[in-house]
């Protein structure tokens, strides 16, 4: 086979692969297993059939990986938006932060004590599995989205945490020797890491704000290419500032989540995507760097199904359940925030850097650690349905909306605004004529259930419709339609 063949057959097995991977989605549905169990199974299982597939360097996998990392976050922050975040800045900076702390230390207490490994591999085995990732939560439960403060806090934790974490191993392997001067030299870094990237992401945020705002390009699609390039560019940023690129990324993505800016529908559509095709990739690269005969070891099997035991049953309910005393969740919530606090890309990652470091018993790490993300994939996110309706959790269905009906203008709408009918607002139950006297603002569109009805003056709202509503007031449209 000449090299021009061989470069094409390597581009349509990758095409392939992608094209597979997208479709699994849909059979993970049907047989409620994880779709990133899925590509994880998929890979391991190509690697023990084309052993070439192994070869590829690990600091290789380490890069590809972080770049997969800052659209995951980028879309996550996106999501979650300013208004949503700003409503549960405490509890998400608190989980966030001293969550990923505590749960780090019963790991790496646990690894001491029951392991007998030695202080700084136990420490980076906590630091690699403390933080927990959104993206598989969202994937086992398919079309059902969180609602509810419980989701927000459940996202925003995940969001916060990643960059926690990775800054946390960042300043674990930096620190050298022992005693009082590591701890401090690793404590200096890992409030730097933190400090920095806060400035980079508020910075970057407002700038890239801004830019959407009054950025005109010729191409409606650059727009989408443009935010997420510019995404990347944080990231940079904050790492060569010695700071988390990560958190930077992150705060960005708030930042712009539910601002008002030409095109800025397909930009979350493109940036949903791409976090889609990243999260694919991540879970494919793990199993492709991960040697089975390794993993199946009694030294490696055994203590990674101890530690996602004492993780899943023991550090995450009682050690960060204790942290989320002060917060005011239903206890049905509080459970369903601790139980779905599920390992992903991030522990992936860390597992890739402390292979990279030359840490003595790598290798065993690295295998303990994706013992305990398969784990918390596969069984633990299996259960999280279940445990979403025994939990009695608020959530909604969101369907697939293949048709689209829009009017482009050249010039922002002044006056119109998006509103989604929450439980219990005043809108809820309520005629169209007994909410806008016409004086005030009027409602001109309204969507339930994924089709326009009827709008007639005794419409009667419903939890759920969306409505496009005429006012000057924003502020008053927001009494009326958001949750009191």
């Amino acid at each position: 086979m000449s090299a021009d063949d061989a470069f094409t057959l390597a581009v349509g097995l990758a095409g392939l692969a992608a094209v597979a991977a997208v479709v699994s989605s849909r059979l993970s549905t049907l047989i409620r297993v994880p779709s990133p169990a899925l590509f994880l199974i998929a890979a391991v299982a190509a690697s023990s059939f084309f052993p070439v597939l192994e070869t590829v360097p690990r600091v290789l996998d380490e890069h590809v990986v972080s770049v997969a990392l800052v659209f995951i976050l980028f879309d996550g922050g996106m999501h979650i938006g300013w208004s949503r975040f700003r409503n549960s800045l405490g509890p998400i900076t608190w989980l966030g932060v001293a969550g990923t702390a505590v749960t780090a230390a019963g790991v790496a207490l646990a690894g001491h004590l029951l392991l007998e490994l030695p202080w700084q591999q136990s420490l980076l085995l906590g630091a690699a599995l403390a933080p927990t990732d959104p993206a598989v939560v969202f994937s086992v439960l398919g079309k059902r989205e969180i609602s509810g403060r419980s989701g927000t806090i459940l996202e925003g934790e995940s969001g916060a945490n990643d960059p926690v974490g990775i800054a946390l191993m960042v300043s674990l392997l930096a620190a050298t020797g022992a005693g009082l001067d590591a701890v401090t030299q690793g404590l200096l870094t890992f409030v730097l890491q933190l400090l920095i990237g806060t400035a980079v992401g508020v910075l970057g945020g407002l700038t890239l704000r801004w830019a959407l705002q009054r950025l005109a390009l010729p191409n409606e699609a650059l727009h989408s290419i443009w935010t997420l390039a510019f995404a990347v560019v944080l990231y940079a940023v904050g790492t060569l500032l010695h700071g988390s690129g990560f958190l930077a990324v992150f705060l960005a993505g708030i930042l712009i989540g539910d601002v008002r800016a030409p095109f800025k529908r397909e930009i979350d559509r493109f940036s949903s995507g791409f976090s889609n095709l990243a999260e694919i990739v991540v879970f494919t690269l793990l199993g492709l760097s991960t040697d089975v005969t390794a993993v199946v070891r009694p030294d490696v099997l055994l203590p990674g199904l101890l530690i996602a035991a004492l993780l899943i049953l023991v550090v995450r309910p009682l050690f960060v359940g204790a942290l989320s005393i002060p917060l005011r969740l239903r206890w049905g919530e509080r459970a369903f925030v601790l139980w779905a606090g599920l390992k992903g890309a991030v522990p992936i990652l860390l597992g890739l850097s402390i292979l990279a470091s030359g840490v003595a018993h790598a290798d065993r790490l690295f295998g303990i650690i994706f013992v305990v993300v398969v784990c918390s994939v596969v069984l633990q996110g299996g259960l999280v349905p279940f445990f979403a309706g025994r939990f009695h959790i608020p959530m909604r269905v969101r369907e697939p909306e293949p048709f689209a009906v829009g009017m482009r203008l050249t010039a922002e709408p002044e006056g119109l605004h998006r509103h989604v009918v929450q439980h219990g607002s005043e809108a809820d139950g309520r005629r169209v004529d007994e909410l806008l006297d016409g004086e005030d603002g009027w409602i001109s569109v309204v969507r339930r259930q994924g089709r326009l009805i009827r709008l007639r003056r005794d419409t009667v709202l419903h939890e759920g419709d969306e409505v496009l509503a005429l006012a000057d007031d924003e502020g008053g449209l927001d009494r009326l339609f958001d949750a009191p």
